[in-house]
């Protein structure tokens, strides 16, 4: 039998998207034959990552996992809402999420090992096979701190990250709540962009500037109003969720704590998804276009 490098195994894979052990048994099967083993991954269905590589995976889940003071969410696509409540996607992405809390990066990620042994990476191009769709390891977003942190997912479909300065458990998971639902841009006025406050002032003066007011009250008028837009993009300027009778502002003040930083991630944002015109389909087939 001829030896298997790791040289041929790499090879096999980068041409088949299937797992390095999948590449080495099919290897190992056909005594060292690429072509053959290239045969044998297509026939047995192992074989269909590549093809599915470039399809848009816009779908997915969001997972998260929290440890030893670091808390981590991973964006994982798939191609339609169907896979994603997949019992086998399922498994694959809550193992991605605990793997996520020791890497760096997406691609570090990939590289790391999972509970069978196996690299995200490896189980991932099995997954294609099995689902029948692209599935891809997007994004990664990760706090390591000795704050209170919090990592929510709502739905599977929003994720949020934050971290306090102070406060508790119980309400870092309510912040992070209230993110997921009013998905804020920023956390106070002072992290709110000079160019931002400079538009809205340019807005405020031409919506009041005809007015006939005094110059002294057109100034509070505009101050006011972006006083008002700013606390409306805002963390802290905004009613909390779970008590609307109180600001977040007012929510963190009273349990002594402070917005570090926060991420939000919601499934596929900013992937452009294909539409298909079936009709056009159709007629391309009968060739009527």
């Amino acid at each position: 039998m001829a030896e298997i490098s790791a040289s041929l195994v790499k090879e096999l894979r980068e041409r088949t998207g299937a797992g390095m052990m999948e590449c080495k048994k099919a290897l190992t099967e056909n005594n060292g034959d690429i072509e053959a083993s290239a045969d044998y991954l297509r026939k047995t269905g192992l074989a269909k990552a590549d093809k599915k590589a470039s399809r848009i995976a816009a779908e997915g889940r969001i997972v998260a996992a929290q440890a030893d003071g670091k808390a981590v969410l991973v964006e994982i696509n798939s191609e339609t809402d169907f896979v994603a409540k997949d019992a086998n996607f399922i498994g694959f992405t809550d193992a991605v999420g605990q793997a996520a809390l020791d890497a760096a990066d997406v691609e570090a990620l990939k590289n790391a090992k999972l509970p069978s042994g196996q690299t995200v990476e490896e189980t991932r191009a099995e997954l294609i096979a099995k689902v029948g769709e692209n599935v891809q390891v997007r994004r990664i977003a990760r706090v390591d701190s000795g704050n209170v942190l919090s990592a929510y997912v709502h739905g599977g479909r929003i994720g949020v990250l934050i971290e306090l300065k102070g406060g508790n458990a119980d309400l870092a998971r309510g912040l992070a709540m209230h993110v997921a639902a009013m998905n804020p841009p920023y956390i106070s006025p002072a992290h709110v962009p000079a160019d931002f406050i400079a538009k809205e002032k340019e807005i405020a003066l031409a919506q009041v500037k005809d007015t006939g007011k005094p110059a002294e009250i057109l100034e509070k008028m505009i101050a006011g109003k972006i006083a008002k837009t700013v606390n409306e993009i805002c963390l802290t300027g905004q009613s909390y969720v779970l008590d609307t009778n109180v600001t977040v502002e007012q929510a963190l003040k009273a349990a002594g704590a402070e917005v570090v930083s926060f991420v939000r991630l919601a499934v596929g944002e900013g992937i452009e998804k294909q539409t298909d015109d079936f009709a056009a389909e159709v007629m391309k087939q009968a060739g009527l276009a």
